[in-house]
């Protein structure tokens, strides 16, 4: 018996790793050599490439190429159609398959819909990126980033929520009253 469903249009490939509990729906192409972890939900029209690595509880919405390059640790969030590469210079008539570039996306980041993550840059734990953002460049953990090219405009925490910090450089969700510290280092969640 399979572990996962997966919709009967959906391509599965042979040499894949899914893990117990996960959906695939809609006309989606999982390859060859890929990895996906347990109770992932890969939405319609979605392709996840050879060596793709996807942790547990990863949500990948709708019309999404995961390109080889990408890993997703736990609980992390693709919106709708956006965009990883893994090329940065690509050409039609020039093979460039060893020179992908490795994008890691930490646990927990969530990425909006129809942003671009520009190959080879680290989305920290927690990060939020906003709708429509092109990421070009490294996010921390817990940054809060939009715009085209992005720009941190804030933290956010784990819950989601922007933050707020006080003179000592303390913040606290609103939603889970955790407390987070601001430093020249970033922020930190204070366990």
């Amino acid at each position: 018996m399979i572990p996962y469903y997966a919709h009967p249009s959906a391509i599965i490939d042979e040499n894949c790793d899914i893990g117990e509990g996960t959906k695939i729906w809609h006309f989606s192409h999982i390859m060859s050599g890929c990895k996906i972890g347990k109770r992932c939900n890969i939405g319609q029209n979605v392709v996840v490439s050879p060596q793709v690595v996807l942790g547990d509880n990863v949500k990948v919405q709708n019309n999404i190429s995961i390109y080889t390059g990408v890993i997703c640790e736990d609980d992390v969030f693709l919106g709708p159609s956006m965009v990883f590469t893994n090329v940065i210079n690509p050409r039609s008539a020039i093979i460039r398959k060893d020179e992908f570039r490795k994008t890691v996306v930490r646990k927990g980041a969530s990425i909006g819909a129809n942003a671009t993550v520009v190959c080879g840059n680290e989305i920290g734990s927690y990060a939020m990126i906003g709708a429509g953002a092109v990421i070009t460049k490294e996010v921390p953990a817990y940054g809060l980033v939009y715009g085209n090219p992005a720009r941190q405009n804030g933290w956010v925490s784990e819950f989601g929520h922007k933050l707020e910090f006080d003179g000592e450089g303390v913040g606290i969700c609103p939603e889970s009253c955790q407390r987070y510290i601001l430093s020249a280092n970033g922020v930190k969640k204070v366990e």
